[in-house]
This record gives structure tokens, C-alpha cells and sequence, in this order.
């Protein structure tokens, strides 16, 4: 393996490559490069072929060593640098040494369709990064093929949300709309059935056959689904509260809704 610019020293924070990479903490550099950070070891081995740069530590450059050889190989630049400019790099207090740069991985709507996922999930409006990434690693656990974010929705390429999703990014189809009512058209025209989770629904979750093609929808946790978006859902659907809770967050709603599906599906003997 050959680092890059081998026997002058690790970059440092005042590297323009490393400059350039900590520029994209920013959502506006990050849409005019096309590219992102992801941290950590599980991130960068799950990013794969959309590794461009890897910089790291030397002592996690050893430790990775396989990793950041396998990464070179397929043409990725790799990188040592300090622990300081390291640090600058990551967005986590306790950094892992590796930091990657990545190209975009999302995809247009028609060609996420077009390889018929029967579990899709909507994040309309949800602007907690935190949030965003935890469901787009619920729907990659339950199966789900493609995840749209929708609307003002928050930046799957966040470095929260990518933290979160746990390496789910670089699994499923990851779709941007700059507005979430044409999704839910060509959805239905695609022939899923539109679910808008909504903690005032009109039919119980429990209430519902979901061994077809589903697609559900959900709202910020602040503010919920706006009023005409879940109208056009074909169904405004509750998850029961049994006990004494309130509601539910956001988070674990979307586990509920999207595991009842995935096991409608499974019993189904539908493949994914």
C-alpha cells in the first residue's frame, strides 16, 4: 500500500487536503463537491467504492491496515495525518483515526423504483439529524429498499445522520426529493401502498393487511406530517399505546410500523 505523499509526515490541520475535507462539515460544500464524511471504521468499511480519500492516523492506518489497503486498491487516495488534524476531521469527541471522503451515493426516485423494493420508507420534514439516521438504519434492519428524504428534510449526508444510520447509508437506496408530494404520487402510481404515520390515524396498525408493496410516511417528531400530505396517503395510521406513554418518538414509531410490515411481508413469503 502506498500512502500518500510517502516519507514527508502526516498532514496536518493546515494541509490544504485536509482544509479542503473539513470543509465538508458544511451542507453547501458538501453539495458542491458531490462528496461527504464518513467516520469510523464500520462507516468506511461499509462506504466501500465510494471511498475517494482516507485519512487517518498512523497507528490506525496500522491497526486498519487490511482496510486501507483494500481501499487503495480500488484507486482511493489514503492518507496519514495527525492525531490533531484527525480530530479536526471527525465530528465525535473519542474519533476512531479514520476519516473518509465519499462520493454521493443517493439515486433518483425512478431508479430506486425501478428495482422494486416492497418496503419503502418517507422521511418528510424531518430535520433531526439524529433521528433521520436511526431511521435509515431501522428500515435497512427491516428490509426496506429505498429511503426518501423528503421535503425540507435534513441532509442524509450530515455527519450526525451519517454517524447514526451505522453504516445503513451505503445499504439501501438513499433518495432526495425537494418536495415530498410528488413522492407520494409516483408511489401510488407505482402501485405502493401509501401509509402516513400519524399519532391521530384513523385506522390502528394493528388493523391492517401490509403483506403488499407499502410505503410509509413520517413526519418530524416536532411538528408531525403536514396536513396535506397526510391526506394524500392512502391510509392516516396509529400505533396503539397500550400503556400510560404519551406517544412515541419518532424513532421507535418507525421501527413499529416498518417491523409490522417487514414481518407481514416475510409471512407472505415475498423476498425482498
Amino acid at each position: 500500500m502506498t500512502h500518500d505523499r510517502p516519507g514527508s509526515g502526516p498532514y496536518t490541520t493546515r494541509t490544504p487536503r485536509v482544509v479542503a475535507a473539513r470543509r465538508l462539515q458544511r451542507r453547501r460544500e458538501r453539495a458542491e463537491a458531490g462528496q461527504f464524511l464518513a467516520e469510523g471504521p464500520q462507516a468506511v468499511r461499509e462506504a466501500g467504492a465510494a471511498v475517494r480519500e482516507l485519512f487517518g492516523t498512523p497507528s490506525a492506518l496500522a491497526r486498519f491496515a487490511g482496510l486501507a489497503a483494500d481501499l487503495a486498491a480500488h484507486g482511493a487516495r489514503v492518507s496519514p495525518v495527525t492525531e490533531e488534524a484527525l480530530a479536526a476531521l471527525a465530528g465525535t469527541v473519542q474519533p476512531q483515526g479514520l476519516v473518509a471522503v465519499c462520493a454521493f451515493v443517493d439515486v433518483p426516485l425512478d431508479v430506486a423504483l425501478a428495482r422494486r423494493p416492497r418496503l419503502v420508507a418517507v422521511l418528510a420534514e424531518v430535520r433531526d439529524p439524529g433521528n433521520a439516521g436511526t431511521v435509515l438504519r431501522t428500515a435497512d434492519a427491516a428490509g426496506a429498499g429505498a429511503v426518501i428524504f423528503a421535503g425540507e428534510a435534513v441532509d442524509p449526508y450530515n455527519g450526525k445522520c451519517v454517524r447514526a444510520s451505522a453504516g445503513s447509508l451505503f445499504h439501501v437506496d438513499v433518495v432526495r426529493s425537494p418536495s415530498a408530494d410528488p413522492v407520494v404520487a409516483v408511489l401510488r402510481r407505482a402501485g405502493y401502498t401509501v401509509l402516513a404515520a400519524d399519532a391521530h390515524g384513523e385506522v390502528d396498525l394493528d388493523e391492517l393487511a401490509l403483506d403488499v408493496p407499502t410505503a410509509w410516511v413520517f413526519g418530524s417528531e416536532a411538528h408531525g406530517l403536514p396536513a396535506e400530505l397526510a391526506q394524500a396517503a392512502d391510509v392516516r395510521v396509529r400505533v396503539p399505546i397500550h400503556g400510560r406513554a404519551e406517544s412515541l418518538n419518532l424513532a421507535a414509531a418507525a421501527a413499529v410500523c416498518l417491523y409490522a410490515s417487514a414481518s407481514a411481508l416475510r409471512r407472505g413469503g415475498v423476498p425482498r
